[in-house]
Formats: structure tokens, C-alpha cells, sequence
């Protein structure tokens, strides 16, 4: 049942009516709007988490129909950040809002679980895919010895190439899941070379070496279980700073055979290759959300995309969803340049349950997309010179760069703040104040906040330490402030599993295999994977 709130400016919604929302199989944005660490302690199982530090800058890409039914929560009790989430989502023109009377701590009370981590979705759906598909998988001890023994194999690393730099098995290459497809074929050159698909933890190694299984590659193909963290536990060395990636020599020839073999595996899924004409349609129907997907590689979407798309990498597309898609109901129509990546991407997709198709021109397409964009408020940007005329003349620091940022070097003397919280500062409202910021935008949506609570002189400077101690100015290292319960924008959730702390990376692997016994029957069912 819904009510108003005292003020009238937000409908709520109860736990009850918000879980069969939920799966009425209709459009809903779940959005926790709490920050980043908070939603990483504890959020429910779909909620999108778009930081209310973040809500201007985001939400337009994450939920682009302004009247698509939209949920938001924050703590609950005294916490008011939903009730400003809700105001600044009205004023951006959204329409169907409603706010979780009791925040999460009612939705707990009710009996309803609440989930640890980021991209639950996404990685509860690789540890049931291991259960289904029985994908096979190699201990580190073992890989190792294979290495040792010198045998003929391949380790691809299924992360992005910046993860993979920060520590990859030795040896192994960068290939990132959405790549694979098109590339492994020149990497293991020959059919009897055994194959291993890494990453951090588990399900990108799963659903990597399920994608080439599916494919039906010749090779012998497996998961290393537990990914580079399987590998520290067993106290084998890993690599950091590696090079190695996969090289862009993919033969004309070979584009027919792996194009056939990635549609034959679309079409066992049920994955609709659609025309321009029909994603045209799509995109003008004001009923429905339609997100436009290209699953190509960054270097490639540099040099050109469709109007409006979103660049998702494929294997992040399938691993981390809720970083690109708020909206559960809506269409994802991905593409690519050759008809190989892009249709292996939606058949994992429509087994998570989305709506996914398959753009038959890529990015050869004709389409036109109306770009809507949220223009950031006017705020005045001052460089590092005006930032230190502007200390001289006595202006108020406040550094809403991220907590860990602040601890590790700031301006000495600029206090940390976070914008939800910029009501319990006390400011001298006669004295200029200037946000410390890494987007201008960012501080740009905060300054509104401050001139809200009566703060009318509000600037901006997005420098960094080095072009700040350029001009003189003293900075200064905080490891302790803010303190950890004040830094909420910082997930803390086993943070250190890959800075020596077995003990973390342990919690972290026995969370993630812990998944699926945590979801209930009707998350379970929204899964749509094979019969059989």
C-alpha cells in the first residue's frame, strides 16, 4: 500500500508491495542511494546503487525514461537522504518515484535479506552457472605444476586490462571475457593447447571458460578456481604490472566461420537479431526503456559509435550489469563492428533474464538516439593559482574527493565532507567556500546543496595534490580522518583480499559461493537458463 509523506513530496512504497514489484515482471529502477560503502555492506538483491554524491550525474544514463516506476531507499530511521534523493529526481522531471517507508532496515525487519558486495546479480548468476553447466575448473597447485612441467597451455585473463596489470597469474595474457569470442583463436593456436580462464576471484573465470565451451572450441578449457586470490592462497608468486594482452590480428578469413559460430549460439538461446528499423522503433517507444550497448573494446568505441550508446564492455556488461542497466524489464540491445562478440554477450544476457537482442548492422547502424543529458548548475572553476588567492583571502576548503583520496594527501587545513552530510557541517555562511572535487559537475550538484542550507559563495577547483604543492600550497596526510565510519564512500567489505590478508580473501570467496543459498525462489527463477 503506498501513502504520502508528512511533506507530500514523495510517495512511499511498503516492503511487501516493493517485493512484488520486483517480479511483476513490469519496468523498475531499484535505486540505493545511500554511498558506496553503505550499499556495500548490506543493500537488497536488484538495487542499483547510484550514490546520492552521484544522482544528478548518473541517473539519466542508468534510468533514461523519466517516468519509469522508480524505487529508492536509503537507511532508514533518521536517515534523509531518500527524501532528498526524491526532490532532486523530481526536479530532474521524474515522475513515478516512490521511497521504501522504512529504508533498509524496515525491508530487514520484514524478513526480507539483504545482500553484502557489489554486482550480487551478476555473480550469484556465475556460481549457478557452474552448478548447471558443471564447468570445469583447475586448483592453482595444479595449474602451477602444469606451468612447471611446461606443458601446452594458455592462461587468458578474463578482467580488464587495468586489473589485470594490478596482479595476473604468471604468465598469463589479458583477454577480457567479451573478447574472447574473437580472439582466443590467436592466442591458442593450436586445438590441443589447454586453456585456463582467470580472473580475481570466481565467476569471470566461469563464465569465460562456459563462453568458449559453448563456442565448442577443440581445446581442452577451465576455470582456475578462485582466481588470483586461489593462487595467493595456496602462497604461489603473482605477477603485477604485467604487459601481456591480446594483440588485434584477427584475419579477415576467420570472421564468416566465427561470426556462424557465435549466431548458432545466440540462436540456441533465443537471442533476436533485430534491424535498425526495428531498434528505431524501439528507441522511439516512450513506454518502455531501451538501452543501446556496444560491447566493443574502449579503443574501439573511441573511434566512433552510435548516438546515445553506451560503451559496456561484454564481459563487465555480463559481470557487473547494474553499472550500465537500473531499469529490470528494460530492452539491451548490444552491438559490435563484426557480429562475433555481440551475439555470444546477449545469450548470456537473456539467461540472466534481460530482454537482449542483437543489433544485425552494429555499428554500421542508422539510427538516431535524442542524447539526453542533464546539464550540471553554473559553478565558477578555479584553477590552482585563483585556489591559493582564494585560501589567502580566508575561503572555507572542503574536499569532497573520496574519503581515502583525503587520508592519502589533501590540502592541509580543507576539512573532508561528503554531500549527504553537508547539513551537519557549520560553516561560516559569510565566508566563500570552494569544493575540492575530481569532477566539476560533481561539486557543481553539491554547491546546490550548500546554497540550499544558506551558503551563497560556492566555487569549485578539481586540481590534484601535485598541481596544489605547484603552487605553494602545504598539503598534508591524514591515514586515520576520516575516520572509517565516516568514510561511507568506501567499501571496506573484505577490501584488503588482495593486499595480504588471507584471512580476507578466505570471507570474500566463501561470500561469493554463498550466494546462491542466500537468494529465494523467485530471484532463482528470473534466471532463465537451459532446460536440461
Amino acid at each position: 500500500m503506498m501513502h504520502p509523506t508528512p511533506d507530500h513530496t514523495v510517495a512511499d512504497v511498503d516492503t511487501h508491495t516493493l517485493k512484488q514489484w520486483l517480479h511483476d515482471g513490469g519496468e523498475i529502477a531499484l535505486l540505493d542511494v545511500r554511498e558506496h560503502g553503505q550499499y556495500g555492506e548490506s543493500h537488497l538483491f536488484y538495487a542499483v546503487p547510484l550514490p546520492y554524491s552521484r544522482l544528478e550525474v548518473d541517473v539519466v544514463r542508468l534510468a533514461p525514461r523519466r517516468d519509469v516506476r522508480m524505487a529508492i531507499y536509503d537507511e532508514g530511521g533518521d536517515d534523509a537522504t531518500a527524501l532528498r534523493a526524491a526532490r532532486a529526481l523530481a526536479a530532474l522531471g521524474y515522475t513515478n518515484v516512490h521511497r521504501l517507508a522504512g529504508g533498509i532496515a524496515q525491508w530487514r525487519e520484514d524478513g526480507y535479506a539483504a545482500f553484502a558486495g557489489v554486482n550480487v546479480p551478476s555473480k550469484t548468476f556465475g556460481e549457478l552457472a557452474e552448478e548447471v553447466f558443471h564447468t570445469p575448473r583447475i586448483g592453482a597447485r595444479e595449474l602451477a605444476e602444469r606451468q612447471r612441467r611446461g606443458d601446452d597451455l594458455i592462461v587468458l585473463d578474463g578482467r580488464p586490462y587495468s586489473e589485470y596489470q594490478k596482479m595476473s597469474i604468471p604468465g598469463g595474457v589479458c583477454c577480457p571475457n567479451g573478447e574472447l569470442a574473437l580472439r582466443a583463436h590467436t592466442l591458442a593456436k593450436s586445438p590441443q593447447t589447454t586453456i585456463v580462464v582467470n580472473c580475481a576471484g570466481r565467476t569471470r573465470s566461469i563464465i569465460g571458460a562456459q563462453t568458449l565451451i559453448n563456442l565448442g572450441v577443440p581445446n581442452p578449457v577451465y576455470a582456475l578456481e578462485n582466481g588470483t586470490q586461489g593462487w595467493y592462497l595456496e602462497d604461489l608468486q603473482l605477477e603485477h604490472g604485467a604487459l601481456r594482452r591480446y594483440g588485434d590480428d584477427i584475419a579477415p578469413q576467420d570472421l564468416p566461420a566465427l561470426a556462424q559460430r557465435s549466431a548458432a549460439l545466440a540462436e540456441r538461446h533465443g537471442v533476436p537479431m533485430v534491424s535498425a528499423g526495428d531498434v528505431q522503433a524501439w528507441l522511439d517507444d516512450a513506454a518502455r526503456s531501451t538501452f543501446l550497448c556496444d560491447v566493443r573494446s574502449a579503443e574501439e568505441y573511441a573511434q566512433g559509435s552510435l548516438p546515445g550508446a553506451q560503451h559496456t564492455p561484454g564481459g563487465q556488461l555480463i559481470q557487473a550489469t547494474d553499472q550500465y542497466v537500473a531499469v529490470r524489464g528494460a530492452r539491451i540491445v548490444v552491438f559490435d563492428a563484426e557480429g562475433v562478440r555481440a551475439p555470444v554477450i546477449a545469450s548470456w544476457l537473456r539467461q540472466m533474464g534481460w530482454d537482449a537482442s542483437v543489433l544485425k548492422e552494429g555499428v554500421r547502424a542508422r539510427l538516431a538516439l535524442r542524447v539526453d543529458r542533464t546539464p550540471a548548475p553554473q559553478i565558477r572553476v578555479l584553477d590552482d593559482a585563483a585556489l591559493a588567492e582564494a585560501m589567502a583571502q580566508g575561503a572555507q576548503l572542503l574536499d569532497i574527493r573520496p574519503g581515502m583520496r583525503y587520508r592519502a594527501r589533501h590540502i592541509e587545513g580543507a576539512r573532508w565532507a561528503i554531500r549527504p552530510r553537508l547539513d551537519r557541517l557549520r560553516l561560516d555562511a559569510s565566508r566563500p567556500v570552494v569544493l575540492l572535487a575530481e569532477d566539476a559537475a560533481l561539486a557543481a550538484w553539491a554547491a546546490q546543496d550548500l546554497k540550499a542550507l544558506g551558503v551563497d559563495d560556492v566555487s569549485a577547483n578539481t586540481g590534484t595534490p601535485a598541481g596544489w604543492s605547484a603552487q605553494g600550497i602545504a598539503l598534508a596526510s591524514t591515514p586515520d580522518e576520516p575516520a572509517d565510519a565516516d568514510c561511507i564512500d568506501y567499501l571496506f567489505f573484505v577490501h584488503d583480499r588482495h593486499d595480504g590478508n588471507k584471512a580476507a580473501a578466505r570471507q570474500y570467496l566463501a561470500w561469493e559461493t554463498n550466494l546462491v543459498r542466500q537468494i529465494d525462489d523467485r530471484e532463482r527463477a528470473a534466471y532463465r537458463f537451459p532446460a536440461g
